[in-house]
């Protein structure tokens, strides 16, 4: 495939958004569950005749889950605006979580008809920070918290005081423990991630081999959810050792500096590595090329979210599956929180969709490719683009500056 193909495609995919199932059905005029796909001149009816390759339906954890959301009345929190939304994010420490933060600044300014005023913090990663940052956002009267907590159990007892006061809080992201302390979760399904990458892992390796775990951040709820399904799918599967399992803290350097050490401890017993993510998996990759790693030497590896791991893995045709948290379900967090203060009821928890990318003929029995790694990046992109964004195309995270009510 030709390169300036690959960057229309890859371009493609970075324009498209996610709506929210609340937003559509307000469009449509009848309650829907299914996020369907749109963008910024097209209807979202075109997204059932895909003009690039690549799937681009409602998420497929959703058609496929055989539970059932639970729809959530809003009409209590129903009030004039325009409002003021208080936003509490965990960090932006890291390149998934600027073009997250991204996302919902572009929403909130999208928005401006609705919304007065946008306060944004920062907890550095620090959960008792972020308790005083949204207990400041209480004392400020904000009508609605928008949260991307540090942590599930840090932050259960203040949202839960938060939604005691008559706050509504709308959880982005990650969510706290108790589901009765918010409205709803907005977020991509992490079971989904690490069963698939586990899956792909265990099958390309035939249901045999060594490998090492590298997840995110303890006690993150994307985290501990996907390191739960991973171990799931182990279970079945016991000629898969897992040699040893390290917190990475999705950072690039830190899943580097954990991967190097692992690299040196256990050599070549390693035959697959499980990252929940490209930002410690791109590290993990740069030390393998550091150990003296050759292209047909590197073992098969997991992780999506950022471009730089897709396009070493294509440089180095390293066999590799990754699957996008997508960062635009910031995007969707701010319109779901604006149904919530508009009185339209939500569903208890708002899927955005997922694909699967991956490295050509990586494909296994159980696990296909949506994207191959050039069809969804080019060699061109920022290493730091998250490539599901949903933000307009051509978006730059180290030049974008969206413009929201202050």
């Amino acid at each position: 495939m030709k390169n300036s193909r690959n960057r229309r495609v890859a371009a493609f995919g970075r324009g498209m958004r996610w709506v929210g199932p609340l937003a559509l059905s307000a469009l449509l005029g009848a309650a829907s569950l299914a996020p369907a796909m749109a963008d910024d001149t097209a209807p979202a009816a075109a997204a059932a005749k895909p003009e690039k390759p690549g799937y681009y339906g409602v998420p497929r954890t959703w058609l496929w889950n055989p539970g059932f959301n639970n729809m959530v009345d809003t009409s209590k929190w129903k009030k004039d605006g325009p409002y003021v939304i208080g936003f509490s994010n965990a960090s932006i420490s890291n390149a998934w979580r600027v073009a997250f933060q991204h996302g919902v600044l572009w929403s909130a300014g999208q928005h401006k008809d609705q919304i007065k005023k946008f306060i944004v913090t920062d907890a550095n990663d620090d959960p008792a920070k972020q308790i005083a940052d949204i207990q400041d956002l209480i004392s400020q009267g904000v009508d609605l918290l928008l949260i991307a907590p540090a942590t599930e159990d840090a932050l259960d007892q203040v949202v839960g005081r938060a939604m005691k006061q008559g706050i509504p809080v709308v959880m982005v992201d990650r969510k706290v423990t108790s589901p009765e302390n918010y409205i709803t979760f907005v977020t991509a399904s992490d079971s989904a991630v690490g069963r698939i990458e586990a899956q792909w892992l265990a099958e390309y390796l035939h249901g045999k081999g060594n490998i090492v775990m590298l997840p995110g951040i303890a006690g993150a709820s994307p985290a501990e959810i996907r390191i739960r399904t991973n171990k799931e799918v182990f279970a079945k599967y016991p000629g898969i050792k897992v040699l040893d399992m390290q917190y990475t803290d999705w950072n690039p350097a830190t899943g580097k500096s954990v991967m190097a050490a692992l690299i040196q401890k256990y050599g070549k017993q390693i035959d697959g590595v499980l990252a929940d993510s490209a930002l410690q998996g791109s590290g993990a990759i740069e030390a393998f090329i550091d150990a003296g790693y050759k292209k047909g030497e590197f073992p098969p590896i997991t992780g999506g979210d950022i471009a730089r791991m897709y396009q070493l893995a294509s440089q180095y045709e390293i066999p590799m599956v990754g699957i996008d948290y997508p960062t635009s379900m910031g995007i969707t967090g701010v319109e779901t929180a604006l149904n919530v203060l508009n009185g339209i009821s939500v569903p208890d928890k708002v899927e955005v969709n997922m694909q699967i990318v991956m490295s050509p003929g990586a494909d296994t029995a159980s696990v296909k490719a949506d994207r191959y790694l050039l069809d969804h990046v080019s060699m061109d992109d920022p290493g730091d683009l998250s490539p599901s964004n949903g933000l307009p195309a051509g978006y730059n995270p180290s030049t974008f500056n969206p413009d929201y009510p202050k």
